[in-house]
C-alpha cells in the first residue's frame, strides 16, 4: 500500500532532497513524502481508490506533476520521475569529488618585456569539493598547491621564481585556496568566492568558474570538468620585485592570469588505476 517512485535528474543520479505531494481531484493534498538518499520515495499510507496528482519538487529543479491511478490495493506507483535542473545544465551529484592532478592543470601567464607572455604550471598539487545536496551554493572546494613544482621550461627563470624575490618556496612551501562562498552567474558558470594564501599572505580571491559537463570514465568511475580563471597583482602577495628596462617597462608583468582545467572523479579518493 501507499506511493513508491524513483526521482532523477535527467542524466540519472538520485536527487535525495526532493518532496513528493499527492493531491486528490479537488487539489486537497493527501500525503508528503521525502526521498531517501537514493532518491527512492516509499510511503505506506493508504490511498482512496482514484484519480492523483504527484507533483515532485526539489531546491534547485523544475516542479514535475504527472497523474496516478490508485486501485482498490490503495497502492499509488509513480514510477522514475524526471526532475531537470533549473536553467536547464544538469550539475554534478553532491556530495564528496577529488581533484586528478593527472588530468588536471594549473596554469598562469604573466607578460615579459611588455610585448609577450611567459607561461608556467605548477606540476603538484591536490584538491577536494564538496558538492551541496540542497543548495549547490553552500558547495565546498579546497586546494594546496606545492609552490616549488613551479614550471616555465626554463631552469634559471623557475630558480629565480621560487627564491625570496618570488614564491620564497623554502620559507612558504604551499599555495592554498578554501572556498568561502559560490554565486551563481548563469546555468554553468560561478563566481567562486574564496580565501588564498601565497607567499605569507592571505587574500580574498573570486574565480570565474565554468562547469563544462559530467560523464563516466574508463575505470568506472564518475568524472565531473571544470574551467575557472582570476587575475592576480604580485603585490598583493607581497612580490613586490621588478626590474625596470631603459624605456622604462617592466620586464615582468604586475599582474598574472591563472588558468584552471579541473577534472574531479566522484568520491572522497582517486580510484587506484
Amino acid at each position: 500500500m501507499g506511493l513508491t517512485a524513483r526521482i532523477r535528474t535527467q542524466d540519472g543520479w538520485a536527487v535525495s532532497h526532493a518532496v513528493v505531494t499527492v493531491a486528490d481531484m479537488t487539489g486537497a493534498q493527501v500525503l508528503r513524502a521525502e526521498a531517501d538518499a537514493e532518491g527512492a520515495v516509499r510511503d505506506a499510507t493508504p490511498l482512496q481508490p482514484g484519480a492523483y496528482t504527484v507533483i515532485v519538487t526539489a531546491v534547485g529543479y523544475a516542479p514535475a506533476a504527472s497523474s496516478v491511478i490508485v486501485t482498490a490495493s490503495g497502492r499509488a506507483e509513480a514510477g522514475t520521475v524526471t526532475l531537470a535542473r533549473q536553467g536547464g545544465t544538469e550539475l554534478p551529484p553532491p556530495g564528496p569529488w577529488t581533484v586528478d592532478p593527472v588530468h588536471s592543470s594549473v596554469a598562469a601567464v604573466a607578460q615579459h618585456l611588455g610585448i609577450s607572455s611567459v607561461h608556467g604550471r605548477f606540476t603538484e598539487f591536490s584538491g577536494a569539493i564538496e558538492i551541496a545536496p540542497d543548495d549547490v551554493t553552500k558547495s565546498r572546494v579546497e586546494a594546496v598547491i606545492r609552490a616549488a613544482s613551479i614550471d616555465t621550461g626554463n631552469g634559471m627563470r623557475d630558480g629565480h621564481l621560487k627564491s625570496p624575490d618570488f614564491l620564497d618556496v623554502e620559507r612558504f612551501p604551499e599555495i592554498t585556496f578554501r572556498s568561502t562562498g559560490l554565486t551563481a552567474n548563469g546555468s554553468d558558470r560561478w563566481t567562486v568566492h574564496g580565501e588564498l594564501g601565497m607567499h605569507g599572505v592571505v587574500r580574498p580571491v573570486d574565480l570565474d568558474l565554468a562547469y563544462l559537463g559530467t560523464g563516466p570514465d574508463p575505470w568506472g568511475g564518475t568524472r565531473a570538468a571544470f574551467r575557472a580563471t582570476t587575475e592576480l597583482r604580485r603585490e598583493d602577495f607581497a612580490m613586490n620585485y621588478n626590474q625596470v628596462l631603459q624605456a622604462g617597462i617592466a620586464a615582468i608583468g604586475t599582474t598574472l592570469r591563472v588558468e584552471l582545467d579541473i577534472q574531479a572523479v566522484q568520491g572522497e579518493s582517486l580510484p587506484a588505476v
